[in-house]
């Protein structure tokens, strides 16, 4: 719990110094820390009582399973593929329909924008922004966590406002988004294992 919250506590006032350091007139930083902290701060809180929670569950009902990871090592009798498996299958309900429920309220950092500045996106004006914004239309597959539209940039912001506004906010778009957005974060996170494992495997060669 302490962890989230200090994560949390030093992610939002990374945000605050990056502004401040960007020369971003609109966001003050004495008002823009004043209400980035303490949002923060009941965010970690939650976040900090459920992630507590679970390990406390898993705890209780399967210790070697929280002493083997302390380890680093893999418990016994336990399948990767399974692992896996559910997690991927956690990842579609997730992603496909959950995602439906998801608050329409702005997240911490837009709230602290908006009631900053005034509006919770803030215009950014030069070339290197109009170039880099082009490219992101181009390149981006699923904009704002939805399809292409062929309607035109303002058409299709005024659709998302109103689609935000709507809860649940049953969605095709959202459900792939979730998806596609679970599986790559499942890949990364396996690679990362992999590469871990990889890189202890030749530690262990080169020692022994």
């Amino acid at each position: 719990m302490i962890s989230a919250v200090i994560g949390l506590q030093m992610g939002s006032f990374s945000v605050v110094i990056e502004t401040l350091l960007s020369g971003k007139t609109q966001l003050p930083f004495g008002s823009f820390i004043l209400l980035m902290q303490p949002i923060h701060l009941a965010i970690g809180v939650i976040e900090g009582l459920v992630t507590a929670a679970v390990v406390t569950f898993i705890w209780k009902a399967r210790p070697e399973l929280v002493e083997r990871a302390a380890d680093g090592g893999v418990p016994r009798g336990i399948s990767m593929k399974k692992v896996l498996t559910v997690l991927s299958i956690a990842a579609i309900i997730v992603g496909g329909a959950l995602s439906w429920f998801a608050s329409a309220d702005p997240d911490g950092l837009e709230w602290s924008v908006e009631k900053t500045a005034g509006t919770a996106e803030l215009q950014a004006d030069g070339k290197i922004y109009d170039t880099l914004s082009e490219i992101q239309q181009k390149t981006a597959f699923l904009p704002d966590y939805d399809f292409k539209s062929g309607e035109s940039e303002n058409t299709q912001e005024i659709d998302n406002e109103e689609a935000e506004g709507v809860w649940p906010n049953v969605n095709l778009g959202t459900s792939i988004s979730g998806i596609v957005g679970g599986a790559l974060t499942l890949a990364f996170t396996v690679f990362i294992g992999f590469a871990i494992n990889m890189v202890k495997r030749g530690r262990k060669k080169a020692t022994a």
